[in-house]
């Protein structure tokens, strides 16, 4: 599957039966395709980095999950789209996994604005994340939600830095509450490059 898109449309959207026909295929193939677009930010956190595909996936899925038909498409596209690339961004949907509810619970009640403290290092050019702003992501309290959707915005300068292979690109997470970075791997760094025009 490639991204030669920067949106879905209605006239890409299958219908549900024959969705169904190639389900099992999409879905492999679309995780396949994932194990190159996921990221471990410390213990507890994994950006997982969008595209057309897995938008399409994902779109997909909750229709035939919530089974709301007609009515129900213009309002994921809606969702979703926005978490699309556009051809100078890479697009993270960035998770905090913690199967222990007490100690997820213990750590998102002091993540609040974690949004705002998410950069990506491009050598020495450092892009700060942009939090999508559909919903308020911390409460007034200052309970992060686990799942934050963060738009990292380049420059025709880091975009060209980033599909090269001279300098290290790192995603990092400069909270007080977690403090964490990981380098991109050349797997990764490589399928990203796609969402790059």
């Amino acid at each position: 599957m490639t991204r030669e898109r920067h949106e879905i449309t209605r006239a890409d959207i299958m219908d549900m039966a024959e969705y169904a026909k190639v389900r099992d295929a999409r879905r492999k193939a679309v995780t396949e395709m994932k194990k190159n677009r996921r990221v471990h930010v410390g213990p507890d956190a994994t950006a997982y980095f969008e595209n057309y595909d897995t938008m399409w996936h994902q779109i997909h899925e909750m229709l035939r999950i919530e089974q709301g038909g007609e009515a129900q498409i213009e309002d994921e596209l809606r969702a979703y789209n926005p978490l699309i690339p556009k051809g100078r961004e890479l697009v993270a949907t960035l998770m905090f996994e913690i199967d222990d509810p007490v100690r997820r619970d213990r750590l998102l009640s002091v993540l609040g604005g974690v949004e705002h403290a998410v950069t990506l290092a491009i050598g020495t050019e450092i892009v700060s994340a942009v939090p999508e702003d559909d919903v308020e992501r911390t409460t007034a309290e200052g309970k992060a939600s686990s799942i934050q959707f963060l738009h990292f915005p380049l420059t025709d300068l880091q975009a060209e830095a980033f599909k090269g292979s001279d300098v290290d690109v790192v995603l990092a997470i400069d909270h007080a509450a977690y403090g964490h970075m990981a380098k991109l791997p050349p797997a990764v760094r490589q399928a990203l490059a796609g969402d790059l025009d």
